[in-house]
Parts: C-alpha cells; structure tokens; sequence
C-alpha cells in the first residue's frame, strides 16, 4: 500500500475526490435536444394533466351521479342528434376531400453493361483522335475529369465509343430505348405488376424529343391499353425527375386505384459537344449515360408491400429571372456547334434557388421548436441588431437521409457546408457521382439506392431529395419509409456495394 503524498513540512495530504461540475460539463446539444423535445411534445405533455384530471373527475362519479347525465341527454334529444349530425358529417367530407395517400412500390435504376464503361485515359484519348477540339480544350477537359469526382467506371453510349463518334437519330433512339426498357423490365419483374395494369405513364428527357414520343415508345413496347394517360416532358433539366413525380401525384388525386409509371432519363448521343467553348464542354466531362423507373400507387391495399409514402413536393422556379433562366442553356457557338453552356454565375443561383425551396419547405418538415428559433433570430435581426447572423435550420432534425441531385463535386460541396450536413449524409450523392456520373434526374434514385444497399433506411426515416435543373428551377421531394427498406433484385449497387465509400482526393 502506497503512502499519501507529504508536503516539505511532513504533512500529509489527502485528495479529496470530487464530482465533475456538471454545470460546465453539460454540452449545449443535450440542453437543445430537450429543448426540441420540450416544444414538440408541447401538446402532448399539456393533454396529459387534462385527461388526468378528467379520470379523477370520472372516478368520483356515483351511480346519482351518472343517472343524472343521462336525464340530462335523455331530454335534450334534439341537440344530441344534431351535434352527431355534424359530426357524421363533418368526418364525411374530411374523409371524402382529404388527399389520397402516394405509395411508391418500388423503382429501378438501369445498370449499363460494362462494355460501356469510360475510363479517364479512354475519355482523353478519344477526345483527341475526333481531332475536334484543340490543346486548350482537351487541358481544360483533362483538369475537369480530375476535379468532377467521377471514377472510372462511369458510362457512356454506344456512338461515343466509336472513333470517330457516331451519332446520329437512330443511335439515340438505341440509348433512350436500352435505358427506359432495361429500368423497366427489372421494375415490372420485381413488383410482379403487368404492363396493362398501368393507368399513368410521365417519361422526361430533356434533351431528345423524337417523334413519337419516348412515352409512345413504351406504350408500344409494353402493349399499355388504349386509355392510358400519358405525358412526355422534355427541356426541364435534371430536376425533371421531382416534376415528373409530382404531376403523376397530381393524377393520382383525380384518377382512383391505379398506378403510375415515372421514367426519367437524359440521353446524350446527340448531345455531345464537339467544340472549343469552355463553358460548354463541362457537361462533356460529367454527364453519363442512367434511368429510373418509379412505381407509384393510389391503393391503400398497396400500402403493405410498398416501400415509402410522398409526404411532401415542393418546387421552385427563378425563371422570371434573366440570370437564372440563362444560366444552364443550350445554343450554338460562334462555328455554329451545338451544346448545353453553364454559366459562372450557376452556384449562386442555385444557392439561390435552394434558399427560396427551403423556406417553403421549411414549415412542412422541421420541427417547431427549429421554426420558433429561426422565427425570433430573425425577428431580433430586424428590429434590433442588423449584424444577428440568421440562424440556419437544422434539417439534420427533419430527415434521415439526404439524396442531393449528383450534379457535380461543387454542388454536393455547396449544400453540405450550407446545410451544416455531416459527411455520411453526402456519402449517397458523393459515391453516385463517383460511380455512375451525373446521370441528370436519375441521379436520386441511385442514390436513394445507395441507402437502402447499405442496409441503413429503417421503418419511419424520412429522406430529402433535392434537385436542380435549367430554367432555373430547384425542387424537392421528402418521402417516408413504411419498412426496414432492402435493397430490390438487380440494385446497381448489387456487386459493388463492399467497396464504397471510397476516398476521393481533392
């Protein structure tokens, strides 16, 4: 046994052992956590005392005492049957008019074979024997690949491994055709759902609008019946995906017990720029060859076997503004080559078009105790100190998961640092960029996923997806998962999922 430490005189001290000071140990999460819980059980911890108070009350009741109240009814006849009137009623037209519960089934995301697939010194290689661009631009190409966050099995069509290129109508039509039937096939055979059972058909592509429509196509490959409503949308851009879900939402409010498809797409055969200009070649180096199918249902008999419910669909379109409506636009250069041109200016719109979404969306998903801060920062900035910075929600208490559109590394940067995500809820939109490219309103889809090949959706998460698009528009689609969600047969996560996430260097 060791001796108690002395002092130079020979005395002996003795350390007492002291409880830590929880007044400054106490994190400011924990006191805001049980803040948020405070305000949003607010009713429910007021009903409590309440209906307390009710059973005590009900508890000292005697047999006078009940014989009493129903005297008391007993003679007021009249009055009891016309409040249960209104109330029958009143429940009637609640339940008759209240808008009908979106279940999505299920979806597929079409995986390209590997015949397909780009690698960087590919890329660069045949860029240089088309003999279309010049030193400047293949540099320029070169030190985009290196920063876009792409990896080296992204994909790109047919036509475009060819030296020289060929592209051309009937090339086009093979993408559009390989993309939408492949996601739709797989889609079909997992959900054991027929082709004549569809009663709503939306298919966007921005960039290829043959005649007959990409809408028609599948009706005709798939035999759909005669009545089908169908809807073909085309130069809406890679947040076409959102406004193809929320006009099928839409149909099904009007359209009872049916489904409807939702195929999104971009196809770039005809699409590829073969010019000098900067700003139009950036959409070279990240768009890549990708689709979705979604099935949706009005059933609440489907309910069981689906895998999320539509909570919520907000849009946002900034093209009343000059800036916005040209800042991704599609035109021929001074030599009269077409292509799609970004503008410098696109960060910032886009941050602009997500501050004006998010405030919209906002009230909807975010609990109140986030509303009543944001609410009195901003009252405090206006009335008392102008240089209050403006608190930022916490969407982090909203949503689960985040499936931000992969349009790019700056973009999936952008909106992690502004919304105060943490890596892990960026980790689906980094890897899709990095394993499929920018597939333009498909890409949530394989990043929603993502999630699900990581065995990390559970019953009640709700999921963010974001999107941004020309005109220029930034929508959102929040949805709720009704299970532990699995991966569907045929993920395009399926073999590859073990070796994400991935370090990407800076």
């Amino acid at each position: 046994m060791t001796n108690p430490p002395t002092t130079p005189n020979g005395v002996q001290i003795h350390h007492t052992r002291r409880l830590p000071d929880f007044l400054q140990s106490v994190n400011l999460k924990y006191v805001k956590l049980g803040y948020h819980y405070l305000i949003t059980h607010l009713f429910t911890l007021t009903l409590i005392p309440l209906m307390a108070l009710i059973i005590v009350q009900a508890s000292q009741m005697n047999p006078q005492d009940i014989h009493t109240l129903w005297l008391h009814l007993k003679y007021n006849l009249v009055t009891v049957i016309i409040c249960s009137t209104i109330l029958v009623s009143g429940s009637t037209v609640f339940f008759m008019t209240r808008p009908r519960s979106i279940f999505l089934v299920d979806y597929s995301c079409y995986r390209p074979p590997s015949n397909l697939t780009v690698q960087f010194n590919q890329f660069m290689e045949h860029s240089r024997l088309t003999g279309d661009f010049d030193e400047s631009s293949l540099e320029f190409q070169r030190k985009i690949l290196q920063r876009s966050g792409l990896g080296e099995e992204t994909y790109v069509p047919e036509a475009m491994h060819h030296v020289p290129p060929t592209p051309s109508m009937a090339a086009a039509r093979e993408e559009a055709e390989q993309v939408m039937y492949g996601a739709l096939d797989n889609l079909f055979a997992n959900t054991q759902v027929k082709p004549k059972d569809i009663g709503i058909l939306v298919v966007n592509c921005s960039l290829f609008n043959p005649t007959p429509s990409l809408s028609a196509m599948i009706v005709n490959k798939y035999k759909l019946r005669g009545n089908i409503r169908s809807y073909n949308l085309g130069g809406m851009g890679c947040s076409a995906g959102v406004i193809a879900i929320d006009l099928a939402k839409d149909l099904l409010q009007v359209h009872r017990n049916t489904y409807a498809v939702v195929v999104s797409t971009e196809n770039i055969t005809q699409n590829w720029y073969f010019g000098n200009k900067k700003s139009m070649l950036i959409p070279n180096c990240l768009f890549r060859v990708g689709g979705a199918a979604v099935l949706l249902s009005n059933k609440s008999s489907d309910k069981r076997k689906s895998k999320y419910r539509l909570v919520h669909v907000v849009r946002t379109h900034k093209g009343a503004d000059d800036k916005a409506f040209k800042c991704v636009y599609q035109e021929q250069d001074d030599v009269g080559k077409t292509g799609v041109s970004l503008s410098k200016d696109l960060m910032a719109i886009a941050g602009g078009a997500l501050k004006t979404n998010i405030t919209t969306l906002g009230p909807l998903v975010l609990p109140i105790s986030e509303q009543l801060l944001f609410f009195s920062t901003l009252i405090t900035k206006k009335l008392f100190n102008s240089k209050v910075k403006p608190y930022i929600p916490d969407f982090k208490l909203a949503f689960e998961h985040f499936c931000i559109h992969a349009g790019g590394r700056a973009v999936i940067d952008e909106l992690e640092k502004n919304l105060q995500l943490m890596p892990v809820h960026v980790e689906a939109s980094r890897m899709t960029l990095h394993r499929f490219g920018n597939t333009s309103s498909s890409s949530i889809w394989y990043e929603l996923a993502y999630i699900e090949a990581k065995g990390r959706m559970r019953k009640g998460n709700r999921v963010w997806q974001i999107a941004f698009g020309s005109g220029f528009k930034c929508n959102s689609a929040v949805w709720q998962a009704l299970r532990h969600v699995k991966p569907s047969p045929k993920s395009p996560w399926g073999d590859c999922i073990d070796k994400y996430p991935v370090q990407i260097l800076a």
